[in-house]
């Protein structure tokens, strides 16, 4: 692991059009990485808008083959661009069989790994369970140039279950690609405490586990297409927290965004000297953790 990364992050407000969305992407890879960015974080599912406010068997065309002739263009951008690339696709693994999966680039264009989606939601306008199987790659770090990166999405961010798995595989930082914002009939009370929880929650693993955490959102409104409901407004906010869930920085809620910043991969180290809470589990007391519930 490289003592300090510069992370980019890319918080993008997306259309109708996939080709625009990711021509958009491509110009700002470019742009981060010729301001010295080496890890570029891109948001959940990001070449389209969030088609899982509906179910609509059509909207499995988005869907494609990892690896195949689309991921060659983020293979591409990365070999160009000298970084290391996490992306969030719509993987067609078979007919019937899609998952959502984020893939990492290395710096000279090859996969360096894969992360299925493990958590599937099916909430009103995310109903995701229509259109993913849930991963079964297992919570495994992808390695790779800059160090080993602990990659989760979305729904994965709220289980502590997932972080810590990882963590205890060895990942250096752990990568939070999502889509989450606020349904119209939400109060204001209620989506603040929405957002303060997302925020929250993810701070937490970094602590529990002294290790950064980075998680890129969606921003923006984006309409609901069978008009069921008002759409969604994704609330942004992406940011980097420190292995003691410092904030190093946080995006606005109401807008793009891109940003560079520069993570002290030391201090993950120094953390756990002083916070040693991987020496002091009850690795003898948890054998209950695999339970549904208990009774």
């Amino acid at each position: 692991m490289i003592n300090n990364i510069s992370v980019g992050l890319i918080q993008q407000h997306n259309t109708n059009s996939v080709i625009e969305n990711r021509n958009k992407l491509i110009e700002k890879i470019k742009s981060l990485a010729g301001k010295g960015a080496s890890l570029i974080v891109l948001q959940e599912l990001h070449d389209s808008l969030y088609f899982c406010q509906t179910e609509d068997i059509s909207c499995f065309d988005y869907a494609y083959a990892i690896p195949g002739e689309e991921t060659e263009t983020y293979a591409a951008v990365a070999r160009d661009a000298n970084v290391v690339l996490v992306t969030s696709l719509f993987e067609k693994r078979a007919p019937g069989l899609y998952h959502n999966t984020a893939v990492v680039f290395d710096k000279d264009g090859h996969i360096a790994g894969r992360y299925r989606k493990m958590h599937i939601p099916d909430d009103p306008a995310y109903y995701e369970k229509f259109y993913f199987t849930p991963g079964d790659l297992g919570f495994e770090p992808i390695d790779t140039s800059i160090g080993r990166l602990g990659v989760l999405v979305c729904w994965d961010q709220w289980y502590p279950e997932a972080a810590r798995l990882m963590a205890m595989k060895g990942a250096e930082l752990l990568i939070y690609p999502t889509a989450i914002g606020w349904e119209s009939s939400d109060t204001d009370d209620e989506k603040q405490r929405q957002r303060n929880a997302w925020r929250i929650s993810q701070r937490a693993h970094a602590i529990a586990n002294g290790i950064p955490v980075i998680a890129v959102n969606r921003v923006g409104y984006e309409p609901d297409a069978s008009n069921h409901t008002a759409g969604i407004t994704f609330w942004g906010g992406s940011f980097v927290a420190g292995p003691q869930g410092e904030l190093l920085y946080e995006a606005p809620e109401d807008k793009e965004a891109e940003a560079i910043v520069s993570i002290d991969m030391a201090r993950s180290e120094h953390v756990r000297r002083w916070w040693p809470f991987l020496r002091d589990r009850r690795i003898d007391a948890y054998t209950e953790i695999t339970k549904r519930y208990i009774d």
